[in-house]
């Protein structure tokens, strides 16, 4: 009986951190209107895949921002994750996390060039982009 408590208490664990994260995600989108929706996440997924492969193929990156990449790309293959992919929302907040750290350390590390030269989404997607990696933006003219 003692593996049932624990597992009761494992799920209720689950289910209070799921509950934590869908109130704060809420909190989040009533004080940032302006923050990106799930319609604009879905449409700069391609655009990102495609900016991703080409910051690898870029030769004129150092090498670690492109080794950094493809160890990104070879954890969100493994089978192998901090949070196990079954949990409902949970299991991807690792590797959501893992992208958007990586990408944010690939783009400064690379610079805004890097980031316009690759770049072939919207100007909408890449405004993202640079807001994920910290760069201000350029000065008007």
């Amino acid at each position: 009986m003692a593996w049932l408590e624990v597992l009761l208490a494992a799920l209720g664990g689950l289910l209070l951190v799921y509950v934590v994260l869908l109130a704060l995600l809420w909190r989040h989108a009533l004080r940032n209107p302006d923050a990106v929706g799930l319609g604009e996440a879905l449409r700069l997924l391609p655009d990102l895949l495609r900016f991703l492969s080409r910051l690898v193929a870029d030769r004129d990156l150092t090498w670690w921002p492109r080794c950094t990449l493809v160890l990104l790309l070879a954890y969100l293959a493994s089978p192998i994750d901090l949070v196990p992919d079954f949990i409902p929302v949970v299991g991807y907040a690792d590797d959501v996390l893992a992208v958007a750290l990586v990408l944010r350390y690939v783009v400064r590390r690379s610079g805004r060039e890097a980031l316009l030269r690759n770049w072939q989404g919207s100007g909408a997607g890449r405004r993202i982009i640079e807001q994920l990696a910290g760069l201000a933006a350029p000065e008007p003219r």
